[in-house]
């Protein structure tokens, strides 16, 4: 059975500034509801994760979370991990890696420029800037977590919140 790689950049998050620090800064309204639309849509799906991860940042927890609650995910089983904040693509790497055999359907939720760059470095497939809130899907036939690396898996898609239809 293939497995799964979600590949989640946080939704649209409050503006830098001197008040708070970068880690701390929290979703806007509108970054909200674009996680719960692209949850919604994952669930439609029949998006199912085994296991969510996430990087410490407010706002991709927030994001992880508000994602989970759609997809009837317990929000208390993410698990965060640190290094998913300016760790690079090779924080991402290693925590796929570290993932249980048991799991076949994983979601990761991080940061821009990494999140962009992991997914083309794991598919040799061009995926550009991912916007806010965006998933790229990610297969992977016939290995395991541990032996994941670059060009080994290929898309299934890809989706922002912006190509979903506006609720009327």
């Amino acid at each position: 059975m293939p497995l799964t790689l979600y590949i989640v950049r946080h939704a649209k998050a409050e503006d830098r500034s001197i008040l708070m620090t970068d880690h701390s800064r929290e979703l806007t309204p509108d970054g909200i509801v674009a996680a719960a639309r692209i949850g919604r849509y994952l669930h439609d799906k029949a998006v199912n994760p085994n296991v969510i991860i996430s990087s410490t940042a407010s706002r991709a927890k927030d994001t992880a979370k508000v994602i989970a609650e759609q997809l009837g995910f317990d929000p208390a089983n993410i698990q965060l991990d640190d290094e998913l904040f300016d760790g690079g693509p090779k924080a991402y790497l290693a925590a796929v890696n570290a993932l249980p055999a048991s799991a076949q359907s994983v979601m990761i939720v991080g940061h821009n420029p990494d999140v962009s760059y992991f997914s083309e470095f794991l598919t040799h497939q061009s995926v550009g800037s991912m916007s806010k809130g965006a998933v790229v899907a990610v297969t992977f036939d016939g290995i395991s977590w541990a032996e994941v690396s670059g060009r080994t898996g290929s898309i299934a898609y890809e989706i922002s919140p912006k190509q979903l239809p506006q609720d009327s």
